[in-house]
């Protein structure tokens, strides 16, 4: 059996009670900018639901932590990321063990925990169904870099490979073409040498140039590779990938892409609750979080148990639910 407890159902969370909600936005973001009566949409949706709605714009980067804990502190009872996975990244951080829901309204460019939760791509769509999703207690993961940054993340933290594209992919170039600057940097990537490091999960040693450590199966929007997470288990799939030159991952992108990842020569899959990554002496290596970059290893990732109340579809509940049980007998 996978080390970690699985997630058990509260039913005294069997239903969204709300009334006062504040859905906080990105305004620069890709899609909202484009699609800004989607925002109005959703509030008209909430206020048939019973709930009214304020839209709460984020000011700079990280500043939707601390609106979340502000619209929080003020009485609001649900809050609403609307945007990416970074922004919601940022919102979730705000929002650790205070118990009020977060729900997602996806409007970024990968959208990986909304895929993963298998919502539509209308935040609009989203809203109308909102009074219908479940509020589920889930771990979060926690990194820390060095001494003392710390930062939550939903889905995933990569150290490497995954995390140097993230470093170079041109900003201009996302905001016109979304996700696929993310490709474009990976391509430019090819042929250049990688550098491996340690890593360590749970106290067992490993040395890989990309480490996934993930809460969700979804990668990007398009791939699953972390096949046997659930944000309903509170542990994470790492997944390792060893090889110092990025032409040797193009028979891992054809195993990832075929789901024949865990039979990969080079491939390592465990779970785990402690992750700690380790630049060998003079090299250099960056980690990412939720797809936004976070800074250079060292670095530690941890499990932080019913962290934080997230809204999610009734089917998810119960296609994961299920999922974890078939872990439980593996």
């Amino acid at each position: 059996m996978p080390t970690g407890q699985l997630f058990r159902y509260n039913e005294k969370l069997e239903r969204l009670r709300a009334s006062r909600a504040a859905i906080i936005y990105n305004p620069v973001a890709r899609r909202l900018s484009r699609n800004r009566h989607l925002l109005q949409r959703s509030i008209e949706a909430l206020k048939a639901q019973g709930i009214e709605a304020n839209l709460i714009g984020t000011t700079g980067p990280n500043s939707a932590s601390q609106q979340a804990r502000q619209q929080i502190e003020a009485g609001c009872d649900l809050i609403l990321a609307a945007g990416g996975d970074g922004t919601i990244n940022e919102v979730a951080n705000g929002m650790l063990h205070s118990g009020v829901p977060l729900g997602i309204l996806p409007g970024g460019t990968a959208n990986v925990l909304a895929r993963e939760l298998r919502m539509s791509m209308n935040m609009a769509t989203v809203a109308e169904q909102l009074c219908a999703m479940k509020p589920v207690r889930v771990a979060s993961g926690s990194l820390r870099l060095g001494e003392f940054d710390r930062r939550t993340f939903l889905c995933m933290a990569g150290a490497g490979l995954d995390a140097e594209i993230v470093c170079n992919v041109d900003l201009d170039l996302k905001a016109a073409i979304g996700k696929l600057a993310y490709y474009i940097g990976g391509f430019g990537q090819v042929f250049r040498p990688l550098t491996e490091f340690e890593v360590s999960v749970d106290g067992k040693n490993f040395e890989a140039s990309f480490a996934l450590i993930s809460r969700v199966r979804n990668y990007g929007g398009d791939l699953e590779i972390a096949r046997g997470a659930s944000l309903l288990s509170d542990d994470f799939e790492v997944v390792l990938f060893r090889g110092k030159q990025s032409f040797q991952y193009l028979p891992y992108f054809v195993g990832v892409a075929l789901g024949q990842t865990a039979r990969m020569s080079g491939v390592s899959i465990v779970h785990g609750r402690t992750v700690t990554c380790h630049a060998v002496a003079g090299k250099e290596v960056f980690a990412q979080v939720d797809g936004e970059l976070a800074g250079k290893l060292s670095a530690t990732a941890e499990i932080l148990p019913d962290s934080l109340t997230l809204l999610v579809p009734p089917a998810y509940l119960a296609r994961e639910q299920s999922f974890c049980e078939e872990r439980a007998c593996a």
